[in-house]
């Protein structure tokens, strides 16, 4: 790590000044001097707002809290400030870039209320983003040592002609057996502010917005853990032009907790994050969730050592709950080991339906294939009523260990855990016990029903990633969620993607969603589409949903396609695309370079892209599909003098490029 400190008086850095003779300001610039900040305590709160290249992406924006040992909002005084500079590399395994550099200006800004109590603010602005967070000293007399938060008036406040691109937050304990929240509500593309969220309870991070004809900007959160709960943004008030930091509803997690986080101080709220950009390009290729994080513990050296990432088959999505049962996970093992995938995922009821005894002897049989098992879990408890078994493995301390050392003695390498109860301090809690435990035994973790990661893959180094998002199970379910899926998977990979890892389930190669592959609804994606996404999709531990007959139904230029298909990522460029209509990137493994395209739009997409990856006159592999059969083929392409190349992407279609 390399820290270099600036002096208070480069004014590259900081500017301090009066501009009222009871009011200051402080603006301090990112590394490059394109991106500025500006911090205000000039009226009765204080004041944000944030410029690239001298435009306006945010508008001064409202700063405070009240606690419940005083008010954190009104009258607040900027007493001083510090700058320094920033330049640290770390690096990371499962997320879309291995190693990673991190440049900023990191300014500190005291304030104090009218009754002398004190707070101050960390801001890290680097080229593309800016992170924020509020400091609590203990007072006077070295009290209060505790505190609860009790809301926020944090607000966004948006340039007027800008437009979202958001998912609602649903009502609490409603929908199927009163799991939601689940975070798997459809998005919306290019609506108004003044669009009310479906539900009256505002949008879930992350949340994408258009500024006007200026950029892009995508706002969420990091660093959330145990010592605080997970937030949201309000619906928009046309009164302030602002969203705010919205808290837990009280009926989260079945009424259980308290939607007001407790602290002990000194401490520190999480990370908001900001990220803006002329072009997409930033929004897409941010690591803002993880540069302002460290590691909370030590990732266990067997899985240091190991390769526990890859692919898995999970027979659940199609073959549905009769498919657990020891025959048929066989099958799916067996499927695994032709394709060379790593793991095999064991879905709910496995408990049941199949018995410990014999999942320990399943385990032995897909060591000797060559695959690793994962297990489905429930993580109730209280917290909703979903049935599915095993149940009240997951939700104490006691119950939890005893399973995972029964899974370590039987050789599985991980879990996958469901229905969670929203975003309360105390579901927070329950995602970090889970994660700490299983790193204990050496069992990597993916969670479903759930929240969006939050900076977890760097701060759970076992974490590998959660759903929080309109999932492939949905097209199973709905002929109407297959028709969206176009959409929704060019929509993810600028804002839920971008954010974090998600486990959306499935690169899906059966015609129909059903086991005989004839009946039910058919999937409305191309295989080359499908393809794709297993690239666009980003988490390293990635599900091919291919079913046993697919071995001998599909091209064996595809099933080779697949085996070769990597899930970490060592760089990740955006080329082009438009959330929900279309998206193209460029994923590098090592020194191979992937660069995949879909299509959401009703005709085809013709594109010249840029690939100043590939040399000039490179030579690439080409699946496209037929624009008469909409079938996979593979065709040659070749960069120009420019780095340049041509491709045409069909309606709900896909494209892969690699080099030949």
């Amino acid at each position: 790590m390399r820290k270099n400190y600036l002096s208070l008086l480069c004014l590259a850095s900081l500017t301090l000044m009066a501009i009222q003779a009871s009011a200051r300001e402080a603006i301090v610039s990112s590394p490059n001097g394109k991106l500025s900040l500006t911090v205000s305590d000039e009226g009765d709160q204080p004041t944000y707002a944030v410029a690239l290249e001298g435009r306006q992406m945010l508008m001064p924006s409202l700063l405070g809290f009240k606690a419940n040992f005083g008010d954190f909002r009104h009258g607040m005084k900027i007493t001083s400030t510090k700058a320094e500079r920033i330049d640290r590399e770390y690096t990371m395994r499962q997320v879309k870039q291995s190693h990673i550099r991190y440049e900023a200006t990191l300014l500190t800004v005291d304030f104090e209320t009218p009754q002398k109590l004190l707070m101050s603010m960390e801001f890290s602005v680097s080229n593309n983003d800016v992170a924020f967070r509020y400091i609590i000293p203990r007072q006077k007399n070295d009290n209060p040592k505790s505190a609860v938060i009790l809301y926020e008036s944090t607000g966004f406040n948006m340039v007027e002609g800008t437009t979202q691109f958001l998912t609602p937050q649903s009502d609490p304990m409603v929908g199927w057996e009163r799991t939601k929240p689940s975070y798997e509500e459809p998005y919306s593309a290019d609506a108004p502010l003044t669009a009310k969220s479906r539900y009256g309870k505002g949008f879930t991070f992350p949340c994408l917005f258009k500024v006007k004809d200026d950029g892009w900007m995508l706002i969420s959160e990091t660093g959330v853990s145990s010592a605080y709960c997970g937030s949201r943004l309000s619906d928009y008030d046309p009164a302030t032009g602002a969203y705010t930091v919205a808290y837990p509803m009280d009926g989260e997690n079945n009424g259980n907790g308290t939607s007001a986080p407790g602290i002990a101080l000194p401490g520190q709220t999480p990370w908001r994050t900001i990220t803006v950009g002329t072009t997409l390009k930033p929004i897409v290729e941010t690591t803002v969730q993880y540069d302002v994080v460290e590691p909370l513990y030590t990732l266990n050296p067997h899985l240091s050592t190991t390769n526990p990432y890859g692919r898995y088959t999970w027979s659940w999505l199609i073959w549905q709950d009769n498919s657990i049962n020891y025959d048929d996970q066989v099958k799916f093992i067996d499927l695994a080991s032709k394709m060379g995938f790593e793991l095999c995922l064991v879905d709910n009821w496995w408990d049941q339906n199949i018995g410990r005894e014999r999942m320990a002897e399943l385990s032995k049989y897909a060591q000797s294939k060559g695959v690793s098992l994962m297990l489905w879990y429930n993580s109730n408890g209280h917290e909703n009523d979903a049935p599915q078994t095993p149940r009240n493995c997951m939700n104490n301390s006691i119950a939890r260990d005893k399973e995972m050392a029964w899974m370590k003695s039987i050789g599985v390498k991980g879990i996958k855990v469901d229905f969670f109860g929203g975003d309360k301090q105390e579901t927070m809690k329950l995602y970090e016990d889970i994660l700490f435990d299983a790193n204990r035994y050496g069992l990597q973790c993916i969670f479903h029903g759930c929240t969006m990661p939050r900076g977890w893959e760097r701060m759970y180094p076992n974490y590998v990633s959660s759903e929080a998002v309109l999932a492939s199970e949905n097209v199973y379910f709905s002929e109407g969620a297959a028709k969206s899926q176009p959409f929704e998977l060019c929509m993810h990979p600028f804002c839920r993607n971008a954010s974090g890892t998600m486990d959306w389930g499935g690169v899906i190669m059966n015609k129909y969603l059903s086991k005989d592959n004839k009946s039910r609804h058919k999937r409305y994606t191309t295989d080359t589409f499908e393809m794709a996404s297993g690239i666009t999709n980003q988490a390293a531990i990635q599900c091919v949903a291919m079913q046993p007959n697919n071995i001998d139904e599909l091209p064996p230029l595809e099933l080779d396609w697949m085996r070769s298909m990597p899930t970490t990522w060592d760089e990740t460029q955006f080329i082009d695309g438009y959330p929900g209509q279309y998206v193209v990137l460029a994923r590098r493994h090592g020194s191979q370079w992937y660069v995949a395209g879909l299509n959401a739009k009703a005709e085809p997409l013709k594109l010249t892209l840029d690939l100043s990856m590939f040399p000039a006159g490179t030579k690439l592999n080409y699946y496209t599909d037929d624009p008469k059969t909409m079938q996979t083929k593979l065709n040659s392409l070749k960069t120009n003098k420019k780095q340049k190349a041509i491709v045409e992407i069909q309606p709900n279609g896909g494209i892969v490029l690699q080099e030949q």
